[in-house]
């Protein structure tokens, strides 16, 4: 399957495409690496000569030591600390309003959790087939429930609405990226603040097990909606939002989400095509900026880690050392 043929699961921020006349260009590969055995594979066999002539180019700069069980993968951490935003917990839900909100926000993606024998699985939200006249009919099944607890849904998308309300106030999220396809109970917080989330969570689940709403879909050969989750989550003051607005247009990002796309499906043709094609369209155009005189920043990341390259001046010595010893995407791949 192509990259463009997969389901595509949003990003929690808008990405907006590179600028061509911007000086300085920031370059971010996520899931440019994982721990599979067959990705490791791919890898040993990808051929990326311009991604390495502009790694020769730059040095490094920030690395991003993470884990695996951080709630906010290595890219959307390498996003949020490039727009002024706190890493651990960016207000994506707030900063993609144009004005601040007057309360904490956060995103909702509905979605279908299917039960196992030992753990409770989110399937792929982007598989999950529900139209605008689904969410309106959905809003009003659920917002009476979300209402007596102080917060407000607000249709956005069909799959992903805006909530808002106090509770959310210091209510750590984890990303959607990283409960794909997992057990949910290991992402879901656990906090004196996430009493409140559990319990609503429950009260959905039971609310949609038998409602009119999952048996109009079942006549539709539909599958049912039977729970949400929480992400994105965080207050923005004013200055804050002004000031995340004004980053995201002096350092544009151009974010690879193919690769994305296919690495949290595990789908490794895709991945490989979805590099070359990096390779092929913006790792070029990033790569020929620089040798125009631009300078950039790249950022590879991986489930865990990230490592940023940068543009600098270099000394007659390091100009020597690197081109004796050039930076490879081969040599690093592993860190991430």
């Amino acid at each position: 399957m192509s990259p463009s043929a997969l389901p595509v699961l949003p990003l929690p921020f808008a990405a907006p495409s590179l600028q061509t006349r911007a000086r300085h260009m920031h370059l971010v590969l996520p899931y440019a690496a994982m721990p599979s055995d067959s990705c490791q594979h791919v890898l040993q066999n990808l051929a990326l000569p311009q991604l390495d002539q502009l790694l020769a180019m730059l040095d490094p700069a920030h690395a991003d030591q993470g884990t695996e069980d951080h709630p906010i993968p290595p890219h959307e951490r390498a996003v949020a600390r490039a727009w002024g935003l706190n890493p651990d917990a960016p207000a994506w839900a707030a900063v993609a309003q144009p004005e601040a909100l007057p309360a904490p926000s956060a995103w909702m993606t509905l979605c279908h959790w299917s039960a196992g024998a030992d753990q409770v699985r989110m399937d792929d939200p982007a598989s999950l087939p529900i139209t605008l006249d689904d969410a309106h009919a959905l809003h009003a099944v659920l917002q009476p429930w979300f209402a007596e607890d102080g917060m407000q849904l607000q249709v956005v998308d069909p799959g992903r609405w805006l909530v808002t309300g106090a509770p959310l106030q210091d209510l750590p999220t984890a990303s959607l990226d990283r409960v794909l396809l997992r057990d949910v109970s290991t992402w879901l917080p656990h906090s004196s603040h996430s009493r409140m989330l559990h319990r609503l969570h429950s009260e959905v689940q039971m609310l949609l097990y038998n409602h009119a709403f999952n048996a109009q879909r079942a006549e539709r050969g539909l599958p049912p909606i039977n729970a949400f989750w929480l992400h994105g989550a965080g207050p923005l003051s004013p200055d804050n939002l002004q000031a995340a607005h004004t980053l995201q247009k002096v350092t544009p990002i151009l974010l690879v989400d193919s690769l994305r796309q296919a690495a949290l499906r595990q789908d490794w043709p895709a991945w490989k095509a979805a590099w070359l094609a990096a390779e092929a369209g913006p790792v070029g155009q990033v790569l020929a900026h620089v040798q125009l005189g631009g300078t950039a920043t790249i950022t590879f990341c991986g489930e865990r880690h990230a490592r940023s390259y940068t543009s600098t001046r270099r000394n007659w010595l390091g100009k020597i050392k690197n081109k004796f010893s050039p930076q490879r995407f081969a040599g690093l791949h592993q860190a991430l």
